[in-house]
């Protein structure tokens, strides 16, 4: 009989065809829509049969195809189907009495007794059984939850949060199952067959936790182990050296680079994610380079330690000014990030004439918080020494000035110290009543200690990001503006620099050696 029947119309136009006198086999089974194998077994079992073209006519759909075989089966069975045969009966009992599903007996039986059917063809029988005797169809039951070992809920938990998938598997579906979820929703959820999920439950019940399909942690051998460390000590050899010495056209090394280079030093391949593996347990780690964070003055410590120790002795008659200039820089259309509707695209033309340049100079003190600038034509020491005597001039009531700025050339020039020795002299303290200046200057290559750079770096965020001012003046009338209002501002509430900050200032404007207060973009 075949493994699928074919309608029952379409047998009785093929046995009709068969007796036709210019009978084609293949030309029929291809017009019925049938294999020609199955068409020849229909015509040999009606030809053995001793039923007639008017029978088959006759005869119900349902029952053509039993009637046209039921002669030609065979009565002798085959050894699996006799012992299955046998315990049919208490395998039926087993399911209704126990409420057991078809597959935890299937389970049972493989277990027990010889191999015998797959579950597919075992489940098949048996439902063709209960339809012999006329048994309803009946659901399969639910099966109940599992009980976890307490003992086994910190580990199930664990595996839970692995980053091993078979164990988040196996944890996951072992504690839902425990509160009641479903096998279905558990399979959905962690994209597994739902018998896999009541395999996992009936190896835990039957061998507890030892017996899940999860990898157990190794331990390496004392061979492996040497050889790793060989491994890990070539590879620290490689990197004291260029790239270019493994004929790598690099500047530095990559993963990949030191793979290459090991394959063709060593002959023997070794994968990037072993060497990820051994550099993040040697402590090695990938960095990128920042600027202005590193000093190189041999008497950065010395030079640190007194302006700190200046600052945390400030008297009320002293102040203490961070000075710098900002720029030169072009007058025109900015860039920067603004709040726009989602589907306008800003842009601001690549080549485009200046307006202008501007430097502005200026001392922020820090006590106070009070900025004081001036515009300049350029960076010298004369420029310096008119802000000097304007905060001179500024702050005759003080005992005691305090300047800071960075290690640039005119900040440092003989002329600037010969003024300072002019002023502090005592004929001209006297005739002008001015109070001490002593000069605080940062360590060399130290501008990001430099506190006004903060400041500078809030004003060009607030008022130059995304600007087109029409010309210099203009400009120069913004910066104006920001500088008096901010100000304005820590005079009506009196703080030091760093207490508060001011509109968007890079960090806090405070002397700290940690800090980075200066804005690469705008030098």
């Amino acid at each position: 009989m075949p493994q699928k029947p074919i309608p029952a119309n379409k047998v009785r136009q093929l046995l009709h065809l068969s007796a036709a006198e210019h009978f084609n086999k293949c030309q029929s089974a291809e017009r019925l829509g049938i294999a020609r194998s199955s068409a020849t077994k229909y015509i040999e079992a009606f030809k053995r049969s001793e039923l007639t073209l008017m029978d088959i006519d006759n005869v119900r759909g349902a029952n053509l195809v039993d009637l046209l075989f039921s002669r030609n089966r065979s009565p002798c069975r085959s050894a699996k189907e006799v012992r299955f045969l046998d315990r049919i009966e208490f395998i039926h009992s087993r399911i209704e009495r126990d409420r057991l599903s078809v597959l935890d007996v299937w389970r049972e039986e493989v277990a027990t007794h010889q191999p015998g059917y797959k579950y597919s063809r075992f489940a098949s029988l048996y439902a063709s059984w209960r339809a012999e005797q006329g048994l309803r169809r009946r659901s399969s039951p639910k099966r109940r939850s599992i009980s976890v070992k307490p003992v086994d809920i910190h580990m199930l938990k664990r595996w839970r949060l692995s980053h091993d998938r078979r164990k988040w598997e196996v944890g996951i579906a072992l504690l839902n199952n425990s509160q009641g979820v479903s096998s279905f929703e558990i399979a959905q959820k962690i994209e597994r067959g739902r018998r896999t999920v009541e395999k996992w439950c009936l190896l835990y019940e039957q061998n507890g936790i030892a017996g899940l399909p999860v990898r157990r942690s190794r331990k390496s051998s004392k061979e492996s182990l040497e050889k790793i460390k060989v491994k890990k000590e070539r590879l620290i050899k490689i990197i004291h050296e260029s790239p270019r010495a493994y004929d790598i056209n690099r500047a530095s090394w990559s993963i990949q680079a030191l793979a290459d280079a090991y394959y063709r030093t060593h002959s023997e391949r070794i994968s990037t994610s072993s060497i990820s593996e051994y550099f993040i347990s040697a402590g090695y780690k990938f960095k990128k380079a920042k600027k202005v964070l590193t000093s190189d003055d041999p008497t950065y410590r010395d030079k640190l330690a007194k302006i700190t120790n200046a600052l945390s002795h400030l008297m009320p008659s002293e102040k203490f000014f961070s000075i710098d200039e900002f720029g030169p820089f072009s007058v025109k259309i900015r860039g920067g990030v603004a709040l726009v509707p989602g589907d306008e695209i800003r842009t601001i033309p690549q080549r485009q004439k200046s307006k202008g340049s501007l430097i502005c100079t200026a001392a922020l003190e820090l006590s106070t918080n009070q900025v004081t600038h001036f515009y300049s034509k350029k960076k010298n020491t004369a420029e310096m020494l008119k802000l000097l005597r304007r905060l001179v001039a500024l702050h005759k009531s003080e005992n005691r000035l305090f300047i800071s700025w960075d290690s640039a050339s005119w900040h440092a020039s003989k002329s600037l110290y010969k003024a300072v020795d002019e002023i502090n002299s005592e004929t001209f303290r006297l005739r002008h009543k001015t109070p001490l200046v002593e000069l605080m200057p940062l360590p060399s290559g130290a501008q990001f200690l430099n506190v006004i750079e903060s400041v500078f770096s809030g004003m060009a965020r607030a008022i130059l990001h995304n600007s087109n001012y029409e010309s210099v003046d203009a400009c120069k009338g913004a910066i104006d503006r920001y500088f008096a209002e901010r100000n304005r501002a820590f005079l009506e509430h009196p703080r030091r620099a760093g207490k508060k900050i001011w509109g968007k200032e890079r960090v806090e404007a405070v002397f700290r050696e940690e800090n980075n207060c200066k804005d690469p973009r705008w030098r």
